[in-house]
């Protein structure tokens, strides 16, 4: 398989090998927890073929995104408003820029019934484990918008795509339930495994919180942080019943294909692509499925 060639390093490719070796070695700790008695889903071995197919597409599609959006910043930075240079200050704001973005880019998602479709697929596990974490989207379009013009502010492109990648390798170790806490003053600031179980539950309360990729205060900045009390139930809260990679990816652009022709009017079809994907039409909601 031949993936585009970044410009820059990129941190994910680095961590291939540490994904493929931990994802082993916490493949056999569930196990032998599991036959302790100790209370885990652990992996299943079509979940798993499916997550690792998930995340080998990715590699091209998001690749190539991932070039775009570069170019875009690259363009974007001829009009630089100052230049942040690449020490301290610069690599400060491209980390913490692009988590800003991550945050609000993630809620988006999860709020706009088209971005959920891009997403749904990371949820769509009902396990929770290292492979989960590479079980990443096929269509992750709005990329672009989101992190591109942090170049306006004079960070360089290429640090802003770093950047970009050393998020996604920390969110990784966070998809597991071999952590249960971290120290409390971690907890207070940084995502977390216990944090980000909440967010991959179908637990009504647990719905559409903890959005952070490293900086957990975002959440609790703009209110959406819930804390891990109550057993996790992981996965849709209408799960899918498949392990294919490609109805994985786009089961609910169909969902949605559907709905819009069964939808009356043109104000129900805009708010199908609008609201989040917990919103009915009005004509759909007397309708079986």
């Amino acid at each position: 398989m031949h993936l585009p060639e970044a410009p820059y390093p990129d941190p994910t490719v680095y961590a291939i090998p540490f994904f493929l070796v931990t994802l082993f070695g916490e493949m056999w700790l569930m196990q032998r927890w599991k036959r302790g008695g100790k209370k885990v889903q652990g992996y299943e071995r079509k979940d798993t073929l499916a997550s690792l197919g998930m995340g080998v597409g990715s590699l091209v599609v998001v690749g190539v995104i991932n070039l775009v959006t570069y170019s875009v910043a690259t363009w974007l930075y001829q009009y630089r408003l100052v230049t942040l240079g690449e020490g301290v200050l610069g690599w400060a704001v491209a980390l913490i820029g692009w988590d800003f973005s991550f945050y609000w880019h993630h809620r988006v998602e999860h709020e706009n019934r088209l971005l959920w479709a891009c997403h749904v697929n990371h949820h769509s596990s009902q396990h929770y484990n290292l492979s989960t974490a590479l079980r990443q989207p096929w269509t992750p379009f709005p990329t672009v918008l989101f992190y591109a013009p942090w170049a306006l502010l004079g960070v360089a492109p290429w640090m802003i795509m770093v950047s970009g990648g050393l998020n996604l390798v920390y969110q990784y170790w966070i998809h597991t339930e071999g952590i249960l806490r971290m120290p409390r003053w971690y907890e207070a600031v940084l995502n977390t495994p216990s944090h980000h179980r909440v967010h991959h539950a179908s637990n009504p309360e647990y719905l559409d919180k903890n959005y952070a990729g490293v900086l957990i205060v975002w959440d609790r900045l703009f209110r959406t942080f819930e804390e891990e009390r109550a057993p996790v139930r992981f996965g849709l809260t209408k799960n899918i019943s498949t392990f294919n990679p490609l109805r994985i990816a786009f089961h609910e652009y169909a969902s949605i294909g559907r709905d819009l022709c069964r939808a009356k009017g043109v104000r129900e079809r805009a708010g199908i692509l609008w609201h989040g994907p917990g919103w009915t039409a009005p004509s759909l909601r007397s309708q079986k499925p």
